[in-house]
C-alpha cells in the first residue's frame, strides 16, 4: 500500500542482489584493465619488450647491428593493442626502434674501436651519404602511408635473410673496396634502408663489407660505428616527421 502511494513497486531482493553482483563484476573487470587493455596481455607484451631489449643488446655486441628487426614487430603488436591508429603505427614503431638502438650502437662501437677492429676510412666515407639517406627516409615517413614501410621492412628483411642463409661466401664482388663514388652510393642506400626499416644499418653494411672481402669481425666493428650517426639522426628525423601527423590530429 505504501508503494502505491509513492507511485512505484518494491523491487525483489533477488533483483537487487543481481544488480549488486553485476556492478561488482564490472568493477573487477575495470580494475584488471589499463589503457583499455587487459593487464594479462600487457604483462606478456612487457615481457616481450624486455626479451627484445636483451636480444637487441646481444645483437649489437656480437654483430654490430641494432636489432630493429626484432624490436619493430614487438612494438607493432604493443601499439596495436594500445589503439595507435594504423596510418601512423608503423612509422611510430620504426622511429621508436631507432631511438632505442642509439645507446646500444654507441656502446658497441666504442667496445669494438678499443680493439682496433674498425676498417679505416669507411665510416668517414659513409657517414654523410648515410645521414642524407636517413633524412630522406624521415621525409618519406612524414608523407607516405604506412604500407610503404611495411613493404620496405619485408623486402629488406627478406634480402638480408637470403644473404645470410643461402649465399654464404658465394656473393663476393672483389677483395678490395670499390671507388669512393660507389662507396658513397652504398652509404646512401644503407642510410635510407635503415630509416625505412627501423634498424641501425649494421646488417646492410655488414653485407656490403663482406661482399668485398672484409673479415666479419672488421665488418661488425665498422657497422657499429656507422650505426651511431644513423640512429641519432634517424631518431631526431622521425620525431620531426611526427609533427605533421600530430598537428592534423590536434586540428581534428
Amino acid at each position: 500500500m505504501l508503494a502505491s502511494l509513492v507511485g512505484c513497486s518494491p523491487r525483489p531482493v533477488g533483483h537487487m542482489r543481481r544488480r549488486e553482483s553485476s556492478a561488482c563484476s564490472r568493477t573487477r573487470r575495470k580494475g584488471q584493465m589499463l589503457f583499455g587493455v587487459p593487464l594479462s596481455e600487457l604483462f606478456w607484451l612487457a615481457l616481450a619488450i624486455i626479451v627484445a631489449g636483451v636480444i637487441t643488446g646481444l645483437l649489437a655486441g656480437l654483430f654490430g647491428i641494432g636489432g630493429g628487426a626484432v624490436i619493430v614487430p614487438v612494438l607493432y603488436e604493443v601499439f596495436r593493442l594500445l589503439g595507435v591508429p594504423d596510418e601512423v603505427r608503423m612509422q611510430l614503431c620504426i622511429g621508436t626502434s631507432i631511438a632505442i638502438i642509439v645507446p646500444t650502437t654507441i656502446r658497441s662501437y666504442l667496445a669494438h674501436r678499443e680493439k682496433g677492429l674498425v676498417v679505416p676510412g669507411v665510416i668517414r666515407m659513409w657517414a654523410a651519404p648515410a645521414v642524407f639517406g636517413v633524412v630522406c627516409g624521415a621525409i618519406i615517413a612524414a608523407l607516405a602511408p604506412s604500407e610503404v614501410f611495411k613493404i620496405a621492412f619485408i623486402v629488406i628483411a627478406t634480402f638480408i635473410a637470403s644473404k645470410f642463409l643461402f649465399a654464404g661466401d658465394r656473393w663476393n664482388l672483389g677483395s678490395e673496396l670499390p671507388s669512393p663514388m660507389t662507396m658513397r652510393f652504398y652509404g646512401f642506400g644503407i642510410g635510407l634502408g635503415s630509416s625505412l626499416m627501423g634498424v641501425s644499418g649494421g646488417s646492410l653494411s655488414n653485407i656490403v663489407l663482406t661482399l668485398y672481402g672484409k673479415p666479419l669481425h672488421n665488418a661488425v666493428a665498422t657497422s657499429a660505428g656507422l650505426g651511431v650517426p644513423i640512429t641519432i639522426v634517424g631518431a631526431l628525423g622521425y620525431m620531426a616527421a611526427g609533427w605533421p601527423h600530430e598537428w592534423r590530429r590536434c586540428r581534428a
